[in-house]
């Protein structure tokens, strides 16, 4: 009984200890916050809200980078940063009455945070912020300018250059990447699977730096047959016994021992009992067979091979490839897989889901939702594009993925998606199948009200677009007392 007492008293003290430390690795933690809000507290001047986050971390940076933990050198700093802050907020005060919100507060932060690094004038930061709102003047689009023609052209005609050609990934064989107009064809038809599914997997702190680590997690990831390790399999029928014999060398590659494939092949039930490590070859395994039929032997032969033995379904093939980062210099490794399976690969440990790639746009919107499949379209059509030397305005490429997932899924652009939905029948029937949509629609007794671009041309009246948008009504009984005049 005293044991037991003194167990759990020791127990006890333990788990206070260990509060203890992290209370005090927390309040280390956020000592230097502490420490920033304190001031900004005490001072008695009007901190501007637009810049109050802004000044908050760039006193954050004093505490931290440069060690300034002084009360008094802080607040020194603080009004050092309150003066600029003002500044810069009364500089930009035109741009408020002309930019966006959004902009506008990008603006006034980036030219703070700038401001903090290099010393500017007030004639370079005017010279900024009158480059900003011109820029802003020039990209917005005027009314009734035809956004959806100006996209299709600026799409369609870069994209009669694209090649024909699928990137190789070398050293591997089996590894190819279709680019050029296949990829972009398949996208805006909004595949279920891609031609050449694979990943880009990023790993997280601890294992991006080490080549070892990161062929650790390539082969929790790359799913293993048994007929990828398996250098002669022989059916004696004579025998009833099926005779494998593995590769050394692929079972290092792979991570795996004998007793390993035994074990997984001792699950089935079916082969419970029947499967035996060869006393004279570490590196043979015999299976007792249920049949002596030849055909139904290499079946069974078949199913053995294919059977699974770890890894993730779908995920072929793993490369771990290694890269610089521009800013750091660090050299890092991501994995590049043949296949898809992002739902099963962001839980394996060592990998970072935040910054994890998937090139199959329906994946992702079943995993991540239709806001995520929307931002993979438009970064997949730029990336496919950009390879090819085309230089397409961004804009161009978010109005088109924006028209495929307005509708909360993804939807091809063609005549089983957006161009088979217009509301318009004329518009559907000029796209494709002409007599069909013309038929149902008049089987439906469906009504035309002539207000799309394609119906207007159709029936040879002025499209709604630019200056025939603008409607003029005359009121004769004003125009009248004006006349007497």
């Amino acid at each position: 009984m005293t044991g037991k007492k003194t167990s759990k008293r020791k127990k006890k003290t333990e788990t206070e200890a260990k509060r203890a430390k992290t209370e005090e690795i927390l309040e280390e933690i956020t000592r230097p916050d502490k420490l920033v809000e304190r001031v900004m507290k005490l001072t008695r001047r009007k901190i501007p809200e637009e810049l109050r986050e802004e000044i908050r971390k760039a006193l954050l940076r004093e505490v931290l980078d440069y060690g300034v933990e002084d009360e008094d050198a802080l607040k020194e700093k603080l009004n050092e940063f309150i003066d600029k802050a003002k500044k810069i907020i009364a500089i930009s005060e035109v741009a408020k009455e002309v930019l966006p919100e959004g902009i506008y507060l990008e603006l006034v932060t980036s030219l703070f945070r700038v401001n903090a690094r290099v010393k500017l004038n007030d004639d370079e930061l005017r010279i900024i912020r009158d480059d900003v709102i011109r820029t802003y003047l020039r990209a917005i689009v005027d009314p009734g300018e035809p956004v959806g023609t100006v996209a299709a052209q600026s799409i369609g005609e870069p994209g009669t250059q694209m090649t024909l050609r699928t990137f190789h990934y070398a050293g591997v064989k089996e590894l190819n990447v279709t680019l050029g107009l296949p990829r972009l064809i398949e996208l805006v038809d909004a595949r279920k699977t891609p031609e050449t599914p694979m990943m880009e997997i990023h790993l997280d702190e601890e294992h991006k730096y080490d080549r070892e680590k990161a062929i650790e997690v390539a082969r929790r990831i790359e799913m293993t047959r048994i007929e990828n390790v398996v250098d002669v399999v022989d059916i004696s029928i004579a025998t009833k016994q099926l005779v494998i014999k593995l590769d050394p060398v692929m079972l290092q590659d792979k991570g795996l021992t004998r007793d390993d494939i035994i074990r997984v092949l001792s699950k089935s039930k079916s082969l419970a009992g029947k499967v035996n490590p060869d006393p004279d070859d570490p590196h043979t395994i015999i299976i007792d067979m249920p049949t002596k039929d030849p055909i139904k032997a290499q079946k069974f032969r078949d199913r053995i091979l294919r059977m699974k033995l770890k890894g993730i379904k779908d995920i072929k093939k793993v490369i771990p490839q290694k890269r610089k980062d521009p800013e750091t210099g660090k050299e890092y490794y991501v994995l590049i897989t043949d296949g898809t399976n992002l739902a099963a690969v962001m839980k394996v440990e060592g990998v970072d889901p935040t910054r994890t790639r998937s090139n199959s746009i329906h994946e992702i919107e079943n995993v991540l939702g239709i806001e995520a499949a929307r931002e993979a379209l438009v970064r997949e059509i730029k990336n496919t594009l950009d390879e090819q030397g085309l230089d397409v305005d961004i804009r161009h490429i978010m109005l088109l993925a924006d028209m495929m997932t307005r509708t909360g899924v993804v939807r091809q652009i063609g005549r089983h998606g957006v161009a088979g939905e217009k509301p318009s029948v004329l518009a559907r029937a000029a796209f494709e199948v002409t007599v069909k949509h013309l038929f149902d629609a008049s089987a439906r007794g469906e009504v035309d009200l002539i207000r799309g671009v394609t119906e207007n041309v159709i029936i040879g009246q002025l499209a709604p677009v630019g200056t025939a948008k603008v409607q003029l009504k005359m009121d004769p009984t004003k125009i009248k007392p004006l006349s007497k005049r």
